[in-house]
């Protein structure tokens, strides 16, 4: 693999990684929010 196309990826993998993890967060709060509610 051409060194080239690793640089290019690692940024848009590292920012889609973190926007799945930041969004998941966020998920998983309103989720606990709407059981804490509902309990």
């Amino acid at each position: 693999m051409d060194w080239r196309v690793v640089v290019v990826l690692l940024p848009i993998v590292i920012a889609g990684s973190w926007a799945v993890f930041n969004i998941g967060r966020a998920a998983l709060g309103q989720l606990q929010a709407f059981l804490n509610r509902e309990a």
